[in-house]
């Protein structure tokens, strides 16, 4: 996929109407801003130390092959300490339900999310799938059986 434009089909969901789709911010972009579909007379406040699930109000049709992942958008962490829960979330190239987003505010006060608000990035990726096979022995490497911080780095 590298530099090449795929098409991935979009359905916009009733309580979307009259939002943008996911665009790129950018000439060299890596994500698409997802947008927050929450109703503009009920936006959604996330207490610190809490999440919610927002709604995008899209549904997407990503072809075999391929995985959407959602990441956190760094603006939000920065400033306000919310961040994407599971980061990064995955999007199957089966799932066709509504895309959501779960936030988390890790900051001191309340988060509002707000209609049409970007919460969070969508990136289109290649995926590998594995056959697993079981063995009685692994190669020999190096490191070996070193975990977090064995590197020394």
């Amino acid at each position: 996929m590298s530099g090449e434009t795929i098409e991935i089909r979009v359905l916009r969901l009733p309580h979307a109407a009259g939002l943008p789709l996911p665009a790129y911010q950018s000439a060299l972009a890596a994500g698409l801003d997802l947008l927050a579909a929450v109703p503009a007379e009920a936006p959604v406040s996330i207490a610190p130390g809490g999440r919610a699930m927002i709604a995008t109000g899209i549904a997407v049709a990503l072809p075999r092959g391929c995985e959407g992942q959602i990441r956190p958008r760094s603006g939000l962490a920065a400033r306000h300490g919310v961040t994407v829960l599971n980061a990064p979330g995955t999007i199957d190239a089966d799932y066709r339900g509504e895309v959501q987003v779960i936030l988390i505010n890790h900051g001191v006060a309340p988060f509002v999310v707000s209609r049409g608000m970007r919460i969070a990035q969508l990136v289109i990726a290649r995926v590998e799938r594995a056959a697993l096979i079981e063995v009685d022995n692994l190669d020999a490497t190096e490191r070996a059986c070193g975990g977090i911080g064995s590197t020394g780095r």
